[in-house]
């Protein structure tokens, strides 16, 4: 019996690893998906931070979770063009885009800044925003941006990080947070 004590423990505290795994999957693809439309969320790939599909998806959309660096809530579904615009960002890379892209982000999201694609927290003059639902649309010509504001707070559609190659523009649909 002694020499089964450990066995049973070892296959006990395997079995709880396994299921807090499981649950952490499970949270992690609830997060992802609330990014997405309800039309979208059983169609989309999900991936967690370190590319592991959590969900495969049968259309052009990529839903993540909030990232694990981030308070609050973030979960963002990108399409093509959108995967493309964030490895630009994300390696501080020049960016065109394509074609016309679209990306949910329907948790809203904890907060950044309307003027700077790097700022870490607020400042005097960043203009951080904390946007409820909202969609974000890139454009394949910068030049389309011009005739929105780049205003927040002015209702509506408005351009977000205009003069940098990963401007784009937010649609809020939904209370900010």
């Amino acid at each position: 019996m002694k020499h089964q004590q450990p066995l049973l423990l070892a296959a006990t505290l395997a079995l709880l690893a396994g299921a807090a795994q499981a649950a952490d999957k499970q949270a992690l693809l609830e997060d992802a998906l609330n990014a997405a439309p309800p039309t979208l969320r059983d169609k989309v790939t999900v991936m967690d931070w370190d590319n592991n599909v959590l969900q495969k998806g049968s259309v052009d959309y990529t839903c993540f979770p909030t990232p694990p660096s981030l308070q609050g809530t973030a979960p963002m579904c990108m399409d093509g063009p959108w995967m493309e615009w964030a490895d630009a960002w994300m390696n501080k890379k020049p960016f065109q885009a394509k074609a016309v892209g679209i990306s949910y982000m329907l948790a809203g999201d904890g907060g950044a800044s309307n003027t700077d694609p790097y700022a870490e927290g607020e400042t005097a003059d960043n203009q951080w925003i904390v946007e409820g639902p909202h969609l974000m649309i890139i454009m394949p010509d910068p030049a389309l941006l011009d005739s929105l504001p780049t205003d927040p707070y002015a209702g509506g559609p408005y351009v977000m990080w205009k003069g940098t190659p990963y401007a784009h523009i937010m649609v809020p649909v939904g209370p900010r947070k």
